[in-house]
C-alpha cells in the first residue's frame, strides 16, 4: 500500500469512531495534515532532484506546488489552533463525563 493510501485509510477509520463531532473535526484536520506532510516531503525531494539535474522549469513548477502544499498545511494549523482544537477539548471532556455518568448507572 502506498503511504498516502494508508493515511487516507486512517482518516476514513476515524470517521467510524463514536466521538464528539468537534473531536472528529480535530482528528480529520490531523489526518489531512498527515497527507499534506507526506506531499510536502515528496514535492520537496522531487524539486531538489530537478534542480540537481538542471531541470529548472520542472524545479520551478515543483517549488510552486510545494508552496501551495505548505500554505494548505498552515491553513489547517490555523483552523485547528484558532477554534477546532479548543472545541474538541471541551467536547471530549463532555463525552468523558457522559461516559462516566453512564458507567455509574446514571441517566442522561
Amino acid at each position: 500500500m502506498r503511504g498516502h493510501e494508508g493515511l487516507l485509510e486512517e482518516g476514513s477509520e476515524l470517521l467510524q469512531e463514536n466521538a464528539d463531532a468537534d473531536v472528529l473535526d480535530a482528528g480529520i484536520i490531523a489526518a489531512a495534515q498527515s497527507v499534506e506532510h507526506y506531499e510536502i516531503a515528496g514535492y520537496g525531494a522531487a524539486r531538489t532532484w530537478a534542480e540537481m539535474l538542471g531541470e529548472n522549469d520542472a524545479a520551478n513548477m515543483l517549488e510552486q506546488t510545494l508552496k501551495e502544499e505548505k500554505e494548505a498545511d498552515e491553513t489547517l494549523t490555523q483552523i485547528a489552533e484558532s477554534s477546532v482544537n479548543a472545541r474538541a477539548e471541551q467536547g471530549d471532556g463532555a463525552q468523558k463525563q457522559k461516559q462516566k455518568t453512564t458507567m455509574r448507572g446514571g441517566t442522561e
